[in-house]
């Protein structure tokens, strides 16, 4: 038996014991981050997705790990970029720093979304998803931090050591959805959190607002906080336009991009999530696909769309490159240009092309 395989083996009970204690509900008043009153997306206890598949079973987990259709990752995956960013930018201009973790610079502030630097998405550092590529913007080259957005506290997310630092070195304007603010300040008291709810609104400078929005995802840190936490998606409002970030979403019956366009008309960037998306059984709920991140695009409207979440942490059962590949021949089937929705590596900049 491959040593990887070995050890997938001998971890899988732990996991599978890890798994069942998160799934046990907890008794009213359990909740360790967030207290407040009932709502359609808060029992009292755990945060909902109303209408939405909300947490597998352990025979559920069972059956994705022992059913094998595992594709190998290379233990190196290069970018062919690497960015240092200008100190500020009036227009706009995206980066992917790796994985999730994303640099907007807009209308002269600097704005990080969900920044990771750990060389491990996971609560210990000598196991779990080990990074394939260093960040695409190295710590010490990111311009000053104005705010930092988090869009849920899975660790391929929340990297509280890099909140910390980047808390120390730019003193950022850090948002986080309900709950979020708990885990963060556990690294440090001192550092200051705004949290809000789906639809509330932070002012992030004059010209520049973020909105929270819903996302069909679900949160946890450790083995007994499953859902105690709540996620979102961000709409950002620029004097270059509307950008509407999701950090991880499924797809679900698609009412909640349909809705960011009703409300606030099509987004001018959509940086959008195309990985970590197989088995489609277990992974369809939390997880959208490529095809289905094009339709995301084709009904908020978006002019310009950027992928994420891919290449850099493997998650989930596809390769690699599997992502970029669906991405394009999605994008074919749909009849829409390539270079309108780009899968960016770590280090690729995204400008928008000036008349």
């Amino acid at each position: 038996m491959k040593r990887r395989t070995l050890v997938k083996y001998l971890a899988l009970p732990a996991l599978m014991a890890a798994w069942a204690a998160g799934y046990a509900r907890a008794r009213p008043g359990e909740n360790p981050y967030y207290q407040g009153p009932v709502s359609d997306h808060f029992d009292g206890v755990r945060f909902f997705t109303p209408g939405q598949p909300q947490d597998k079973s352990v025979l559920d987990l069972m059956r994705w790990q022992l059913g094998g259709g595992r594709e190998s990752w290379p233990d190196s995956f290069p970018s062919p970029f690497r960015d240092k960013p200008p100190a500020r930018v009036e227009g706009l201009r995206v980066v992917l720093v790796g994985h999730a973790s994303v640099l907007i610079q807009a209308a002269g502030l600097n704005i990080l979304v969900d920044p990771v630097f750990a060389e491990r998405a996971s609560p210990v550092s000598f196991a779990g998803p080990k990074r394939v590529n260093p960040p695409g913007i190295a710590f010490d080259d990111l311009p000053p931090i104005d705010a930092v957005l988090v869009t849920h506290n899975h660790y391929d997310h929340l990297d509280t050591a890099a909140i910390a630092r980047l808390w120390e070195r730019h003193r950022p304007r850090i948002v986080a959805p309900l709950g979020n603010g708990a885990i963060i300040k556990a690294v440090d008291p001192g550092i200051e959190v705004v949290t809000a709810d789906w639809d509330g609104t932070v002012a992030l400078s004059e010209g520049v607002s973020v909105r929270l929005l819903p996302a069909n995802h679900w949160s946890a840190r450790w083995t007994s906080d499953r859902r105690m936490a709540l996620w979102c998606a961000y709409l950002l409002t620029t004097p270059a336009g509307a950008i509407y970030h999701v950090g991880d979403t499924g797809y679900g019956d698609g009412a909640i991009f349909r809705d960011v366009r009703a409300r606030f008309g099509p987004p001018r960037l959509a940086i959008l999530p195309i990985g970590a998306y197989e088995p489609r059984w277990f992974m369809r709920p939390q997880h959208m696909n490529p095809e289905e991140a094009v339709r995301v695009m084709q009904e908020t409207g978006a002019e310009q769309a950027l992928g994420h979440h891919w290449g850099t942490f493997r998650l989930t059962n596809e390769g690699v490159e599997a992502p970029a590949q669906a991405l394009a021949a999605a994008l074919k089937a749909a009849g829409i240009a390539p270079e309108r929705f780009r899968a960016l590596r770590p280090g690729e900049v995204w400008e928008p092309v000036q008349a």
